[in-house]
């Protein structure tokens, strides 16, 4: 295969998305037979302990033959997440009030009744001297 070949299949079509570290770049190709397909590269940023720094890069090829089928199964697993958890970030890196779950003190367990009042009738009365 020659070089002029190998730069032309890199030049059909390309698309880079920036997202914090990681860099998305999404690539169309041609088989050897002159066909389409596509290619989705991650690539990460680590700096190291002195300064310099290495990626880290994974690629997936998509054939058109499981475009469709690819793209229902995203849609459907984005939706999931966007059902689920909704379009906000919740997570420490982009929130700097977060705090997981695990790390919040537990709560008493008491419930408010119908007219307001809080019901203690849950919780068990400890001495001191019994500790």
């Amino acid at each position: 295969m020659s070089d002029h070949y190998t730069m032309e299949q890199e030049e059909i079509f390309s698309k880079v998305m920036r997202a914090g570290r990681r860099t998305y770049f999404f690539d169309v190709r041609s088989t050897k037979a002159g066909d389409f397909y596509l290619t989705i590269t991650e690539s990460k940023k680590f700096t190291n302990d002195d300064g310099s720094y290495h990626y880290k890069k994974h690629k997936i090829y998509l054939y058109k033959e499981d475009f469709s089928e690819f793209k229902d199964t995203l849609e459907e697993m984005i939706n999931y997440v966007i059902d689920e958890k909704g379009e906000e970030v919740i997570s420490e890196r982009h929130q700097k009030d977060y705090k997981k779950e695990t790390d919040e003190t537990p709560q008493a367990a008491e419930t408010t009744s119908e007219n307001g009042e809080t019901d203690t009738s849950s919780f068990t009365d400890i001495e001191f001297d019994d500790i």
